[in-house]
């Protein structure tokens, strides 16, 4: 069971031993979203994919990008038939040069232009549609949210924002030394299973091993 945005606020009052009135709500609410930024930015984790459509623009080839996307992972141009296409990445020196006459035509290509747009090349000589393949700005934990990372990773989120708060609190530093290498500790254990283990199949790559010693017994004759 998820546990609830006043309870956890009680919670991280409980270990600091500090009132509300030093560690308000607002304050730790702070240390939550730097924190979730930080696991977005150390870890990419399955639940911040997403995807968007929207339709190309005839003789347009700027394509706007959603507002919550962080990372660009792939654009797929979706035919009148319902064929998917890939996009390959260059650069935007590349378009300007591939295409500098602004030929219409099927896209082939994108690059980045800036936070809000990407182009394409050649320019879209149809309105079909483009399926944006992204990373999306990580979900904030707060009283009317539960996010994936407050209910599966409770643990790796306290003792982030723990660290937080004695930072700010500047000190003990042994206590902030052991709330941030927890921290740091999960952050790796995180990453292994949604960068490794999630990633595989076992069909394909079969079943993760451990070597464990295994010494041959003592012969008695």
């Amino acid at each position: 069971m998820a546990i609830t945005h006043a309870n956890f606020l009680t919670q991280v009052r409980n270990y600091t031993e500090v009132s509300d009135t030093v560690l308000s709500d607002t304050l730790i609410d702070q240390f939550i979203r730097n924190v979730e930024i930080d696991i977005a930015g150390r870890v990419d984790y399955d639940d911040l994919r997403r995807a968007a459509t929207s339709t190309f623009t005839v003789g347009n080839r700027a394509v706007s990008l959603p507002a919550d996307l962080i990372v660009m992972r792939s654009v797929e141009h979706i035919d009148s038939s319902g064929n998917r296409i890939f996009l390959e990445k260059k650069d935007t020196s590349f378009i300007s040069e591939f295409n500098g006459t602004g030929k219409q035509g099927t896209p082939k290509y994108f690059a980045n232009f800036d936070d809000f747009n990407i182009i394409v090349a050649p320019t879209p000589a149809a309105a079909d549609t483009v399926q944006i393949n992204y990373i999306q700005d990580p979900p904030h934990f707060n009283s009317s949210t539960n996010t994936f990372i407050s209910t599966y990773q409770e643990s790796m989120l306290l003792h982030g924002v723990l660290a937080e708060c004695f930072r700010f609190l500047k000190g003990p530093d042994n206590l902030y030394n052991l709330y941030n290498s927890k921290y740091n500790e999960e952050i790796q254990n995180f990453a292994l299973q949604q960068m490794g283990r999630r990633r595989r199949a076992e069909y394909d790559d079969g079943v993760p091993r451990i070597k464990i010693p295994s010494p041959a017994p003592n012969t008695t004759y």
